[in-house]
């Protein structure tokens, strides 16, 4: 156990010094298995991980957050990955309970009406339901890339959780750029979402997520009606806010 202790402090101290995403993804399974799980929603990232973990080993664990209100070709694509690999996709949902409060006391689309009001729509369809994912982890890993979004350049291939614990979360892709990602996938014919042939290169709930155009930011299309700097739904919150 001191070992495994030292072990962890010797990545976390190690900072933005970046190792090869394979390395710091075989270590994390070997440390903390059967305690460890990857968060999936299906996008470009993810699949490239569930591949490179089922190449390390096949006993991949990933769990996704079935908000109710995904797009069909994102099922779609979680079963070919099924399909694919042999593996098992756990989902959680959100609470039936809140889902009819929400739309009862706030109506279908009370996310377009302020930041606050998405923000609510996402801690009930996505935050609460990832608390419950991570209940039984010692930690998760996510494909959390810092090109993605000024609000990821600051993401650790490894770091504490502090919203969930202070458990480990792991990113083995922090330092990958959108070409080595796709490079990866195309590479070892991984499955994809097919959103992401339509002009989609980040995908969330259906009616949050548009086509982007050309030259716009990889996240423009997610809740494209907010400013840059809020484009974030609860799950993976900035150093700053985690404090």
């Amino acid at each position: 156990m001191a070992e495994a202790i030292a072990d962890v402090e010797h990545w976390l101290a190690a900072g933005r010094e970046d190792k090869p995403a394979e390395e710091v993804l075989a270590w994390a399974i070997r440390t903390f298995r059967p305690r460890i799980a990857l968060a999936s929603s299906f996008g470009a990232e993810d699949v490239a991980l569930i591949d490179m973990w089922w190449r390390i080993d096949p006993a991949v664990r990933v769990f996704t957050l079935d908000t109710g209100r995904l797009a069909e070709e994102t099922y779609e694509g979680m079963d070919r990955i099924r399909e694919r690999y042999g593996i098992a996709v756990v989902a959680y949902f959100p609470g039936a309970a809140a889902v009819e409060a929400l739309e009862r006391e706030r109506g279908f689309y009370s996310f377009r009406r302020s930041v606050a009001e998405r923000k609510h729509c996402c801690g009930i369809r996505k935050v609460e339901p990832l608390g419950r994912a991570l209940a039984d982890l010692d930690a998760w890993v996510t494909g959390l890339r810092r090109e993605q979004a000024g609000t990821r350049v600051a993401v650790q291939q490894v770091e504490r959780d502090p919203a969930h614990g202070g458990i480990l979360k792991v990113n083995p892709l922090a330092e990958w750029s959108t070409a080595q990602t796709w490079e990866y996938i195309r590479a070892h014919e991984v499955p994809y979402n097919r959103l992401h042939d339509h002009g989609y290169p980040s995908i969330g709930c259906a009616p949050c997520t548009r086509a982007i155009r050309p030259g716009e930011d990889l996240r423009a299309g997610r809740w494209w009606w907010e400013r840059p700097e809020s484009k974030e739904c609860g799950l993976h919150l900035a150093p700053a806010e985690e404090r």
